[in-house]
């Protein structure tokens, strides 16, 4: 018995109209659909396929191509949160990087530009005046406009965004690792110095700590420092901040090891070290790490301790996602995390329980538990959380954490943050919600699959397969440098044979597999066969057909179909198909397209409408962001008459000729 459509949708679990996937239902489950295919849970499977979907216009999901601004050609967190804030897009971005192609990854590149092209100097003033020091990252920016500090509660006695930094480091260094764009890293890596310059000076000599103050942590403005006797406020060892600045100073000796700067890579791995060994001051018995620690000796985080006695998720979470802590380790803390089912009252989740009794305001109101930063939910800690998950395979955490995401997703309410302890979007008055960092969820599921540890010399993965599965096929490519690879996995367990376009390939372990970038094929089938199984005849060397590799899935092809279709057809016969230009159109199109499908499929009956008024909201931000993805790739093409590049000269040629109708 095989199921399309709606039936699909039933089977799966699903509201509404299911596109592409079909299950054969049987003694094994076969999955088929547009991003992923495989035998075995189905479900999980379909969990996986629908999260892959979010990425890419569809008429079914609000996706990511609905945040795009034109006025920076790049992401944006919201339609009511016009910039670009480091700890909102901190959990995707992190973990959505490996899969993002063009245009999005010039949206992203744009986007983080905001911070660094704005970064702190000593001199430059941004918001409320204030002049960060040198090497200082921020809260959030756009244009012409940058806020050194959190900007919501006390901000008089507000910390720089120190471990704002630390995270805006670590993003930008892994998409440099994984794009490998020389150009890009001879630009940002001097500035990426000053950041971690900026750090190693709240780094105490004495302990290898780290000092923060009021609101330096990720998600400000939750942390008050260290509460001195006279009642101010003062700098304390933050857990966050050294493990955020470790997983940082990781990726940036990487990549001065790429720059060939190796004497750099040595300092910045040696910081590492010493970091990393120095975090044992802030481990509790259990193994978990505790929040702060104060100069004279006060811990806060001790869970059960009369006071300050809260667990805190993130550093813990991230030491596991990010490797900053052994497999041992990541163990102990789990098991801590799950032993407190109120960290997790509807699977996703909360950065503290019980209730904070160290912020510098009283717990009540906007700062009461289960609202903001006391207890609230954050989809951006959240995709962290999956890959903590997927490192330690726990696969039924992850599909619950996938599931709850649904209960928002179907219903167009992707906000953030979620307030009753994850439960309840934070503007209910909105028809529809919409935030970066809520995509956080469904990119922690599809990068915990493989991990994907990027360096300077090779990528390694490390596959986390649900038992339930023997079979999984990404339609999909990730990035490794300039080169696409499709992973496949066959059997279940521990890796016993690995294939690359139909080769053997040796380098690999029991667990992981090793991809030299100057031995991987610029396009590669890597097949992972695990358990012993053997891969199917047909496998081999297959690859997909280049005409699908860049940019929106769905494109109307050839000359016909407007100035758009036409510029695409014209850069394609140019040779310039995979440009950015022509991924930019191309997703246009397609998110053109996902608006009419919607309307016609809701009119056909095959897609249940949202309820009142909002389904033609819901129909008008899709139009919207279709007319926004035009709007800025038509102002940016408006550029390049006036451009001395030689390729923007010709590529401004071919749109010209696509406005008037020429080849």
């Amino acid at each position: 018995m095989v199921l399309h459509g709606r039936g699909l949708a039933l089977a799966l679990g699903l509201v509404g109209w299911c596109l592409v996937a079909s299950v054969a239902m049987g003694a094994e489950d076969r999955f088929e659909g547009k991003h992923f295919a495989g035998r075995g849970d189905a479900r999980y499977l379909g969990l996986l396929e629908t999260a892959r979907r979010m990425f890419a216009p569809d008429p079914q999901y609000q996706n990511l191509s609905m945040l795009y601004m034109p006025a920076w050609n790049g992401f944006v967190e919201g339609p009511t949160w016009d910039a670009w804030w480091v700890q909102n897009s901190y959990g995707t971005t992190y973990c959505a990087l490996p899969f993002y192609r063009e245009p999005y990854t010039t949206f992203l590149l744009n986007a983080q530009n905001l911070w660094f092209s704005q970064m702190g100097d000593g001199e430059r003033k941004g918001a409320n005046d204030w002049v960060a020091p040198d090497g200082c990252l921020c809260d959030c920016a756009r244009p012409g406009w940058i806020m050194y500090r959190q900007g919501d509660g006390r901000t008089a006695i507000h910390d720089w965004g120190v471990e704002f930094t630390a995270a805006g480091l670590l993003m930008q260094c892994e998409l440099l690792l994984i794009s490998r764009d020389e150009g890009a890293i001879s630009h940002y890596l001097p500035l990426l110095e000053r950041c971690a310059g900026f750090l190693e000076t709240r780094r105490d000599p004495k302990t290898s700590l780290y000092l923060a103050g009021p609101a330096g942590n990720l998600l400000a403005p939750s942390f008050a420092g260290w509460r001195r006797p006279d009642g101010s406020y003062g700098q304390a060892y933050l857990a966050g901040l050294s493990v955020t600045t470790i997983a940082a100073l990781d990726r940036l000796s990487e990549l001065e090891s790429l720059a060939g700067r190796a004497k750099q890579a040595r300092v910045y791995h040696q910081r590492r070290n010493a970091s990393r060994k120095a975090l044992a001051r802030l481990a509790t018995p259990e193994g978990y790490l505790i929040n702060s620690l104060d100069p004279d000796g006060v811990r806060h985080g001790v869970f059960g301790a009369k006071q300050h006695g809260y667990f805190e998720s993130s550093p813990n979470h991230d030491a596991i996602a990010f490797r900053v802590v052994g497999d041992s380790e990541a163990r102990r803390i789990y098991r801590k995390m799950a032993s407190i089912p109120e960290l997790r009252p509807y699977h996703f989740i909360l950065p503290n329980y019980p209730s904070y009794d160290d912020m510098y305001e009283k717990p009540e109101g906007l700062w009461g538990y289960g609202t903001w930063v006391n207890g609230g939910h954050w989809s951006t800690c959240e995709a962290r959380m999956m890959l903590a998950y997927s490192r330690l395979g726990r696969f039924e955490d992850a599909r619950a954490s996938m599931e709850h995401l649904l209960t928002f997703a179907r219903d167009f309410r992707m906000d953030n943050p979620l307030t009753q302890r994850g439960s309840q979007v934070y503007q209910p008055g909105e028809k529809v919600n919409l935030c970066y960092d809520t995509f956080g969820p469904a990119a922690g599921l599809l990068r915990g699959l493989f991990e994907y540890l990027y360096g300077a010399k090779e990528l390694t993965l490390i596959p986390h397969i649900p038992r339930g599965i023997t079979e999984l096929r990404q339609k999909d490519p990730i990035r490794f440098g300039t080169k696409l690879l499709w992973l496949s996995t066959y059997g279940r367990g521990r890796i016993t044979g690995v294939r690359v376009n139909g080769r053997e390939w040796r380098r690999f372990t029991p667990s992981r597999v090793t991809l030299p970038y100057s031995g991987t094929p610029d396009r590669a089938r890597v097949v992972l066969l695990l358990g012993g199984a053997s891969v199917p005849p047909a496998e081999g060397d297959r690859l997909p057909p280049v005409d699908v590799l860049s940019g929106g899935d769905a494109v109307t092809r050839g000359g016909a179909g407007g100035p758009l279709a036409r510029f695409v057809a014209g850069m394609e016969a140019a040779g310039l198909g995979g440009s950015y230009e022509a991924a930019h159109a191309r997703l246009a199109l397609a998110a053109e397209q996902a608006a009419s499908e919607r309307r016609s499929l809701v009119a056909a009956g095959k897609l249940n409408p949202l309820t009142g008024d909002r389904e033609e909201a819901a129909q008008r931000s899709y139009e919207e962001a279709s007319r926004r993805l035009r709007d800025g790739l038509v102002a940016q093409l408006g550029t390049y008459a006036s451009s001395s590049h030689p390729d923007r000269q010709r590529i401004g040629g071919i749109w010209r000729r696509a406005q008037v109708g020429g080849p």
